[in-house]
């Protein structure tokens, strides 16, 4: 008799009508598995990096140099979790790359709201430049890097959060929210 193998599949928090591809600005928040403090200390509503945190502000500043349709803003890293703001601009079929001087700001200008929602498969696997993959191979780097030297145990949780920055306002209050993020880290659930 064969025994059954379950797989569990982590549902995604990604908006099904959504084409993470697209051109745009995107929160991003990645949480440490079981919300470990191994990234960074607050000392004085400052961020201290370990190891840790160093190796992953470092892979994240390479995000930008290893993908040119990339650019990065705002960013910190807490004791247990990272939040970034992250850039995604056009790639034409000719392989270059068309800047999103400030999509946000454009957009109020030329009164657009955010981009075009669309209907797309959904793939079990990730699109190429899409913001998963981003993000996918963001963590992997990360984990390698850190596992080889320091922290043989360490692991980020399976998904990550990100949100659409919708105009100007939206990316304002993200921006101020990561800046004052460290002042608020005792009101933190998983603060010790």
């Amino acid at each position: 008799m064969k025994t059954e193998i379950k797989r569990y599949k982590i549902a995604s928090n990604r908006l099904k009508e959504y084409d993470y591809t697209s051109p745009w600005w995107y929160f991003i928040t990645i949480c440490v598995k079981n919300h470990k403090q191994v990234l960074s200390n607050v000392e004085n509503n400052k961020m201290s990096l370990s190891y840790i945190g160093k190796t992953i502000e470092l892979e994240w500043l390479r995000t930008k140099e290893l993908r040119s349709y990339v650019e990065l803003d705002e960013y910190v890293i807490m004791p247990n979790h990272f939040h970034g703001i992250i850039i995604i601009n056009s790639i034409e079929a000719t392989g270059s790359v068309v800047l999103n001087n400030n999509p946000i700001r454009n957009s109020i200008v030329e009164n657009r709201s955010t981009p075009k929602m669309t209907q797309r498969v959904i793939s079990t696997t990730l699109q190429p430049n899409s913001l998963g993959s981003i993000i996918g191979q963001f963590k992997s780097a990360c984990t390698k890097r850190i596992r080889q030297k320091e922290n043989h145990n360490f692991a980020w949780q399976a998904n990550y959060y990100d949100h659409i920055i919708r105009n100007q306002k939206d990316l304002d209050r993200i921006r101020e929210y990561i800046q004052n993020n460290p002042l608020k880290w005792e009101l933190d659930k998983y603060y010790n």
